[in-house]
């Protein structure tokens, strides 16, 4: 049985470990690889950007090297945690004075987390730099991801990244690194992460004891949609996410308006503990019209590519002012099936 250790952070699942709590990172042998290098080298960066896929281990690598650093086995080695030692219960829980892990901030007034990493986050950087460790080892910041930063806490962000003390260590985490600020990333060394083969990615849900689908289809039907990612396929297994899909793929592709089963999609992702399937039902929307925008450029179609982008666009923004201003969200999701249905079928 999963016990918390660490805070909850605004992309928590439920019974599933924090990457400062995982064991064990499986694959991202290349990535793993050039930091032991640089680090047996000493020629470590003060500035690491991990840059890949959301959900793939980007911040699982980034906690387990940290833990290496700072005398949890072999650094760049890699080894599995070890649960009962102190140093893991202290990095794990945010305890460690060597580590400061930054995130989006909750916001005790609307009993929320905000949604983006604030200037009063980074500004906590000058404070804990401004400490000594007890035995002089490393400090690490680590900022999770490094793309919810607004304008103000990236350039807050910079002025540390441009004369860091010695033996200081900024690890920051990407999913789309085009987000980031050009100075910030020439400031940092990158280090790409791909996304997960079947088998690691398959290993990797074992390792967080979450079960595979039964038949060879659902499991191959899953790997497919979860491209290489670990935290997709555990919203897909756990959350209906495949259920959602399936369901969407169907009302899209029906030669009629079937308004019953859309109601009833509507429903299924929109009820009182619905909260984690109404955002995979509108991250599924995005990545259809994603996928479309894309496949119509590839085929030399460049006015339909440009009508469905900005389907996407217009789409994200309307998923964003549905959150903010607390809209009929039953109405968003008919309103969201009936632009797929327009510009998938077109």
């Amino acid at each position: 049985m999963y016990e918390r250790l660490a805070p909850l952070t605004h992309d928590s699942l439920d019974d599933i470990p924090e990457p400062s709590e995982t064991l064990r990172l499986v694959g991202h042998h290349d990535a793993r690889e050039m930091l032991r290098s640089a680090h047996a080298g000493s020629k470590l960066h003060h500035a690491i950007l991990l840059s890949g896929p959301q959900g793939i281990g980007k911040a699982t690598l980034a906690f387990q090297f940290a833990a290496q650093l700072l005398g949890e086995g072999t650094p760049g080695g890699f080894d599995p945690r070890d649960p009962a030692g102190g140093l893991y219960r202290q990095i794990a829980s945010g305890a460690h004075p060597g580590v400061l892990h930054l995130s989006r901030p909750y916001d005790d007034k609307t009993k929320k987390f905000r949604t983006v990493i604030t200037a009063d986050e980074i500004r906590r950087v000058s404070r804990f730099l401004s400490l000594r460790t007890h035995d002089g080892g490393y400090r690490i910041v680590i900022v999770d991801p490094a793309d919810d930063m607004n304008r103000s806490a990236a350039n807050a962000l910079l002025k540390n990244l441009e004369e860091p003390p010695s033996k200081v260590l900024f690890i920051l985490i990407s999913h789309s690194p085009g987000r980031l600020l050009p100075t910030i990333r020439s400031r940092a060394q990158v280090i790409k992460f791909q996304p997960l083969g079947v088998d690691d990615l398959f290993e990797a849900m074992g390792a967080l004891q979450v079960a595979l689908p039964g038949t060879a289809e659902e499991r191959a039907e899953l790997a497919r949609r979860a491209g290489g990612s670990p935290r997709a396929a555990i919203l897909l297994t756990l959350h209906g996410g495949l259920e959602i899909a399936q369901a969407t793929d169907k009302l899209i592709a029906g030669r009629s308006n079937d308004v019953a089963a859309a109601y009833k999609l509507a429903d299924a992702v929109t009820g009182r503990d619905a909260g984690m399937q109404f955002q995979l039902f509108n991250a599924y929307a995005l990545e259809r019209l994603s996928e479309a925008a894309t496949t119509l450029g590839h085929d030399g179609h460049a006015a339909a590519a440009a009508r469905v982008a900005d389907a996407w666009t217009d789409a994200t923004r309307r998923i964003g002012e549905t959150e903010a201003y607390n809209l009929d969200k039953k109405q968003h999701v008919m309103s969201m099936l009936q632009t797929l249905r327009e510009q998938l079928a077109a």
